[in-house]
């Protein structure tokens, strides 16, 4: 079968499965705040406060768009290179880099602020900040502009990324937190998908300045509904913990001696570099190493980004739940064996030179690579007292963005530009996942120890 034929059935196959995991997915979130889950009329007794379920779903909306935002511009690298004459990979990944710069320098003075001033407010700016910054984008006519843009996007995002987690674990208890969470974190693979596939469709039909319009503009008004949910009172869901006192920066330095914390932070890092180089050259990698049309590789992409990150993410908190009955290691021997398990297929993705090989070991790495999503976050907000989580998931976002992601694409780009083949850039991947679940084993092990 031509290998353009056999493209197409498959992104047909993927967009079908897009369908149904849509579909099924309100039953699976049912099912999931049931008691094997959580009915309506027993709402008041398994939430924090009253207003949970409004935060929960006003939250992951504007996840959703978060990702959008941010991963729009991968889907239009191609035609933007050619518009704004820019010869080499490795100044297409410092795009990347400048977003990280906006967003990593940021997150802790939000983080700090989150756990003092009105997390609504802080959160509503962030939102505007980076709608404005991806609608700018649209209308660059020089490199130099362009990177502004980026780093303003980044600015905007680090409020929200910061506080969201901490606001949502201040209105959830229990195993519920980690539900919610995972439920937030759906929005991550869902939204990153739509930034490939709308910005794929919308460059293709309207050109790549339209797609920074159209997926910029609606952070406006999604701004106005975090106005309309309660804000929880910090650690308001954490009975005996002095929620109210203030941080201040000896507390935040703590922080660092948190083996806990610090074990998850580092694996997080390496997670991080891989993810953040994936999600910036995988649509330019299909084209140029397989043949793809760019609009065919972001098609392909987003549905599978969908599917196997919906699925990850989901049964990666359904198991961490029930792993953490049996074993107070349990999220943690999940973290690790998730990133071991894919390893050999993202060799596989980046090694082969057949196309459906390569897109299928994609996806099933894909789904392993995203049941982390919603246990790191909740190691993250548990080991830590209920009156620093923003600032926790601040220092966080800081080390993981400083020490991972923002230099891996530039990175990726220098290889290929070097050895004249992007494929030989994206192999560096697969190791920085092996270190990850290193550190997650040591942190499991670390659990362990504190539990006898």
């Amino acid at each position: 079968m031509p290998r353009l034929i056999r493209t197409h059935l498959f992104i047909l196959l993927q967009i079908k499965s897009i369908i149904y995991v849509c579909n099924k997915f309100k039953v699976i979130v049912e099912n999931i705040l049931n008691e094997n889950g959580m009915k309506e009329e027993i709402l008041e007794k398994d939430y924090a406060i009253p207003g949970a379920r409004k935060i929960l779903i006003v939250l992951t909306i504007i996840n959703l768009f978060n990702y959008i935002d941010r991963y729009v511009l991968s889907a239009v690298i191609e035609p933007i290179k050619h518009d704004l004459g820019i010869t080499n990979d490795a100044d297409m990944g410092r795009l990347a880099t400048a977003f990280m710069l906006g967003y990593f320098i940021t997150s802790p003075i939000f983080g700090y602020l989150g756990d003092r001033i009105s997390r609504k407010k802080l959160m509503a700016i962030g939102v505007i900040g980076w709608s404005l910054g991806t609608c700018l984008t649209g209308v660059a006519q020089i490199y130099a502009f362009m990177i502004f843009c980026r780093v303003m996007v980044g600015l905007g995002e680090a409020s929200f990324g910061a506080i969201g987690p901490a606001v949502i674990s201040d209105a959830f208890s229990g195993k519920k937190r980690n539900q919610a969470i995972t439920i937030f974190s759906v929005a991550v693979p869902i939204g990153a998908a739509l930034g490939f596939g709308l910005g794929g469709l919308i460059g293709a039909s309207l050109g790549w300045r339209a797609a920074f319009f159209i997926t910029g503009l609606p952070g406006f008004l999604l701004a106005f509904l975090l106005f309309a949910i309660p804000e929880p009172t910090r650690g308001q869901s954490d009975r005996g913990e002095t929620a109210l006192d203030k941080v201040n920066l000896k507390k935040i330095a703590s922080l660092f001696r948190n083996k806990q914390y610090m074990l998850a932070t580092i694996g997080y890092v390496f997670y991080t570099f891989a993810m953040g180089a994936f999600s910036f050259w995988g649509p330019a990698f299909l084209a140029r190493e397989h043949g793809m049309e760019v609009n065919d590789a972001t098609m392909f992409l987003g549905p599978t980004l969908v599917v196997g990150g919906l699925f990850g993410t989901l049964i990666g908190g359904y198991l961490a739940n029930r792993w953490r009955k049996k074993n107070p290691a349990g999220y943690a021997i999940l973290l690790s064996l998730s990133v071991f398990i894919a390893v050999p297929f993202s060799f596989i993705s980046f090694l082969t030179t057949d196309t459906t090989l390569s897109m299928v070991c994609i996806g099933i790495s894909l789904i392993f690579l995203f049941q982390a999503t919603g246990p790191i976050n909740t190691v993250l907000v548990e080991c830590v007292p209920a009156n620093m989580r923003a600032s926790a998931m601040a220092i966080c976002i800081f080390l993981i963005h400083a020490f991972g992601d923002i230099w891996s694409p530039e990175l990726v780009g220098h290889v290929s530009d070097n050895f004249k083949s992007l494929r030989i850039g994206m192999l560096i991947l697969p190791g920085a996942f092996i270190f990850a679940g290193l550190f997650w084993m040591w942190l499991g092990r670390v659990q362990a120890s504190n539990s006898k």
